[in-house]
């Protein structure tokens, strides 16, 4: 069986409280008095006090806040891959690396400026050459600036060269500052004709495939890079081999 590894505060505090004067009349309910200024400022000071004395309260609060996003993000992240499955697996405008007929396909959304894509890319890197059956998508989602735009559309013109898995490997070890003319001359050290890659770049449909990247990875909860998800369950953030490794083994099982 197929399986499809794809790999893209506040705090609300209740407080209540119930005051029993005894048996009163409807029309001793009705004049009672609205509670005075005073009377709020004590309910507040009251609150604080007991806060300050029991600060456990409202880190209970923002954990169980923080496992309710989590909750949202992941059922949010499950609808998104049920219903773009298409886009996600069979864009063809999408460059892809590993093994095209792999049992296991990881997706991955990166910028070419993010530090914890490039830590990323060397576990993505090694979990392909170690393992043949699996499938990798690559997601262009530049969010860190025009270097980072510029880098996207490079990368993805430089398909028509045949150059992609070259120069993505190039962008993304790479250690100086990115601009456009450190880009052209990472295209030109894999062998890249300039030129015709500047004129390449130029196609609309790049810009197309960036947007719909971007769309994607908004219906999928992403907020940043790189991320990935497997089998339905969203996994933010860098992975590395081990982790990588677990994953496949887990979308294998079906788990």
């Amino acid at each position: 069986m197929r399986t499809t590894l794809f790999i893209l505060s506040g705090a609300l505090i209740g407080a209540g409280a119930l005051v029993a004067a005894g048996a009163t009349s409807p029309r001793q309910v009705a004049t009672s008095p609205a509670p005075s200024g005073a009377s709020n400022a004590n309910l507040g000071n009251n609150i604080r006090a007991y806060l300050m004395a029991n600060p456990e309260v409202l880190v209970d609060a923002m954990a169980e806040l923080e496992r309710k996003q989590d909750s949202q993000r992941e059922n949010t992240a499950q609808k998104a891959i049920k219903e773009n499955q298409a886009e996600l697996l069979r864009d063809p405008a999408t460059p892809i690396a590993g093994n095209p007929a792999g049992d296991v396909t990881i997706v991955e959304f990166s910028d070419y400026q993010c530090p914890y894509c490039k830590k990323a890319h060397s576990a993505v890197k090694s979990t392909l050459a170690a393992d043949s059956k699996v499938k990798l998508v690559y997601k262009d989602l530049p969010i860190l600036g025009e270097a980072s735009k510029i880098a996207a559309v490079a990368a993805l013109a430089s398909i028509k060269q045949g150059k992609h898995d070259a120069f993505h490997d190039a962008l993304m070890t790479n250690t100086a500052k990115l601009d456009a003319d450190r880009i052209f001359e990472i295209a030109a050290s894999v062998g890249l004709d300039l030129p015709q890659l500047k004129k390449d770049m130029e196609d609309p449909k790049i810009k197309e495939t960036i947007d719909r990247n971007m769309a994607l990875a908004q219906e999928l909860g992403v907020r940043g890079t790189p991320a990935f998800v497997i089998g339905g369950q969203f996994v933010p953030g860098a992975v590395d081999a081990d982790a990588l490794k677990k994953l496949i083994a887990d979308a294998r099982k079906g788990a």
